[in-house]
């Protein structure tokens, strides 16, 4: 996985649904955005083009990728309508899809059985490999994003899940899991991930 070349990202998690507020697994359910996510999604656009323009970036020249379900290809076409002018056609991937939490999908985090599953902000580094049943683990995807890099060919923007934030924060940050398994991606931010590195870019920060 360590010897994947990894080109720039900047990386969007999908805005806010009503299960992401409810602190309900969501996974694969194809959960719409709400209001708040609209809003998200739409600041997260202007950010975007304020950094690209602050940079010097030019967005034609990046390939963009987002998840198939509903609630990233929204958020996709939210930031994509801050920018004046073409944009290149947007890849959609399913393997940026979120990972799948199978029978647990649907549940809120406190209705888990404690023998079944671990809610987010208690989990040990060794979840990482906890597969719920009919799901998938953090391997999993790690398997699926390594795949997903070898078709990128430079700087990308990619629009996806947490889970999927994640995986990127192991595989091209090279965070450790431990520091990873418990992190809340933000809804409202840019990530910018280059190799070794991931810096968080705010509304406020450009």
């Amino acid at each position: 996985m360590t010897a994947l070349q990894w080109p720039e990202l900047y990386f969007i998690r999908h805005g806010q649904t009503d299960w992401n507020a409810e602190k309900r697994y969501q996974g694969q359910k194809d959960v719409p955005l709400n209001e708040t996510g609209r809003s998200q999604a739409d600041g997260n656009g202007r950010t975007l083009r304020r950094l690209f323009e602050a940079r010097v970036v030019d967005p034609m020249a990046l390939e963009w990728h987002v998840s198939p379900l509903g609630r990233t290809r929204e958020t996709m076409q939210r930031i994509r309508a801050a920018f004046d002018g073409p944009l290149p056609e947007v890849e959609i991937d399913p393997r940026l899809m979120e990972i799948s939490f199978g029978a647990l999908e649907g549940l809120l985090h406190s209705e888990l059985p404690a023998h079944v599953a671990t809610a987010p902000g208690y989990r040990g580094a060794d979840y990482w490999e906890f597969r719920p049943e009919g799901g998938e683990n953090y391997l999993d995807v790690e398997a699926r994003l390594s795949d997903f890099a070898m078709k990128l060919g430079g700087p990308s923007v990619v629009v996806a899940h947490g889970g999927i934030a994640r995986v990127l924060r192991v595989l091209v940050a090279h965070a450790d899991v431990g520091d990873v398994i418990n992190w809340t991606p933000r809804q409202d931010v840019i990530m910018h991930f280059t190799e070794g590195q991931l810096e968080i870019i705010g509304p406020h920060d450009v």
